[in-house]
């Protein structure tokens, strides 16, 4: 068993951890992060090691020892495991073709469905200094299926003081709606060979009808909370409904084109979704994994990600995440403390402590 901790660079997000891996696949200069090396001739293909850089970018060799039970975990998360997986040959063809890539194992499935919990959010000016809280500490569960969250006092968008039309971001706070299991449904592909490089990610948010309506009601639910009698010092007495939403619309939430009033709910929802870092899918469970986590038609491979789930909460996922790694590591021993089973082209052991 080898698992890596490692440092992958998403989008702007980084990932820090104690180790940056590349792995060469086949012994060419492929070179991605947390990947492994894949046998061909057998019946099946299996991962057997890793090539990897150290933090002085010096290169270093891996393979597990063939024990059994020796295998390769791959937690790059949603964006990167799928990313990775096909980067080593395992993937759609059409994608592994185009970027001249070995297919090892012709697998459509890998960075299909990926989905996001879209985010809509409105800034309430209020009259009054707010007690900054960049963390929500209170969550509202919808019967509809929408989570809606506060914080106060404080510049969530990291904006210039300008866009908020003369109010400040002291005196006001954000309240947001997030779809909880959302329909809507993309992919990912790869643009090139290099891991390093960002994937190309569509997640069609709000596409589908049932993820719409839930925005609209969401949103709908914020203006009754605003204009109650228990937030009424906390809002403009004379400011409206329609002067909150097209204020919101001059906000950059996202970069999509658009204008700015807000001409309906549905459409306000479409132009100002925006991404609340809740990617999951494009190795889901039953069609890239087994419900052992096992990578389907290769030997000694699991991935164990947010890329395996079927559905993420409105919630932060972290906890669910959390949950299933000890899940795993309890029910099918995969990862037993302090145990060494890989060995290193330059001598290098460490323990594996997870």
């Amino acid at each position: 068993m080898l698992n890596f901790r490692c440092r992958i660079k998403i989008k702007k997000v980084q990932l820090y951890l104690q180790i940056l891996i590349v792995v060469v696949l086949y012994r060419s200069t492929h070179k991605v992060l947390c990947l492994p090396i894949l046998r061909v001739g057998r019946s099946r293909p299996r991962a057997y090691g890793v090539v990897f850089k150290d933090t002085f970018g010096k290169k270093h060799v891996a393979y597990l020892k063939g024990r059994k039970k020796d295998e390769i975990i791959l937690s790059a998360g949603a964006l990167g495991s799928p990313q990775l997986l096909m980067l080593s040959g395992i993937g759609p063809k059409d994608q592994l073709d185009a970027h001249n890539i070995k297919v090892v194992l012709e697998q459509p499935f890998v960075g299909q469905d990926m989905a996001d919990n879209p985010l809509n959010v409105l800034f309430i000016p209020s009259p009054i200094v707010v007690e900054p809280s960049l963390l929500v500490q209170v969550v509202g569960i919808t019967s509809f299926g929408s989570y809606i969250e506060a914080s106060g006092g404080f510049d969530i968008l990291f904006a210039n003081l300008s866009v908020y039309q003369g109010y400040t971001p002291e005196k006001g706070g954000f309240i947001y709606e997030k779809v909880n299991g959302p329909l809507s449904k993309g992919n990912l592909k790869i643009v090139n060979r290099n891991p390093t490089d960002n994937p190309s990610v569509t997640f069609n948010y709000l596409t589908e009808p049932e993820d719409l309506q839930k925005c609209v009601k969401g949103i709908e639910t914020i203006l009754k909370t605003a204009n109650s009698k228990a937030f009424s010092k906390y809002k403009l007495p004379n400011m409206t409904d329609q002067d909150i939403l097209d204020l919101n619309m001059k906000l950059p939430y996202n970069m999509i084109p658009h204008g700015n009033t807000s001409t309906s709910l549905k459409q306000h929802c479409k132009d100002t979704v925006r991404t609340i870092w809740h990617y999951h899918g494009g190795c889901h469970i039953g069609k890239v994994v087994d419900d052992e986590y096992k990578v389907l038609g290769v030997d000694s491979l699991r991935v164990i990600d947010g890329s395996t789930l079927l559905n993420s909460p409105g919630t932060n996922p972290q906890a669910s995440l959390l949950m299933l790694g000890r899940y795993l590591i309890l029910k099918f021993k995969i990862l037993p403390m302090f145990r060494t089973n890989i060995f290193f082209g330059r001598k290098w052991s460490f323990p594996m402590n997870f």
